[in-house]
């Protein structure tokens, strides 16, 4: 099965994309994406791959595709995983969890975590998101705070505020980025609390999550916040 899949994602490479890809998830030495190998498949056409094996497909060879240092294989992995999810709720969160470090980039970490890990703890303990908040790993810390996106969508914002708070003062620009977006999704919610929360923290605030937060309110309010 696996091999199938294999062959069908190869299908659609593209090398000149893979170029773009390798420079645009900053795979350089020293880079978040150190290693990461593009074959510079698009998204829709890896959901399209999904589609066609994710019933069949056993997590073992789901395991091989996250061990891989091809991104589109673990990505396709994990958006297998997201359908899988819907039918076996329970074993496909602890899966998940366990290769939290396979799940590293930004866009693996987007599309999964809110439709995995969120919708598993939307009506459990959520001390898990709080130990990947504190811990020293990029993506497990993105992992914390997307995955609250679905408390968002169902109205339930303090897990947000509270990982915003952890990680204000997080060094690296995806942090920044994940934490702004997320407290302007509780603010079109909420813009009450996202204003409380600024007020109380905008002075010490990372730049780039700042802009993110405040991107959907009127200029006159984003020039108050970003002037002082």
């Amino acid at each position: 099965m696996i091999n199938k899949l294999k062959a069908d994602l190869q299908k659609y490479s593209n090398k000149d994309k893979s170029i773009i890809l390798s420079r645009f998830f900053k795979t350089g030495p020293g880079q978040y994406g150190e290693g990461d190998k593009f074959l510079g498949i698009k998204v829709p056409e890896q959901r399209e791959v999904a589609k066609k094996y994710y019933k069949e497909i056993t997590l073992k060879e789901i395991q091989e595709l996250l061990n891989s240092d091809i991104h589109e294989y673990r990505l396709t992995a994990v958006i297998i995983l997201t359908y899988k999810y819907k039918t076996n709720k329970k074993e496909i969160y602890e899966f998940y969890l366990k290769n939290f470090k396979n799940i590293n980039n930004w866009d693996l970490v987007d599309l999964s975590a809110p439709n995995i890990v969120g919708d598993y703890l939307l009506e459990k303990d959520r001390s898990i998101l709080y130990k990947f908040a504190n811990s020293n790993h990029l993506w497990t810390k993105r992992i914390a705070i997307l995955s609250t996106y679905t408390f968002i969508k169902n109205n339930q914002y303090e897990d947000t505020l509270r990982i915003s708070e952890i990680l204000m003062q997080d060094s690296h620009d995806l942090i920044h980025k994940a934490v702004g977006w997320m407290l302007r999704e509780l603010g079109k919610r909420n813009e009450e609390l996202l204003i409380n929360f600024l007020n109380k923290h905008y002075k010490k605030m990372p730049r780039t999550m700042l802009r993110y937060s405040i991107e959907k309110f009127p200029e006159e309010k984003r020039k108050f916040y970003l002037a002082k």
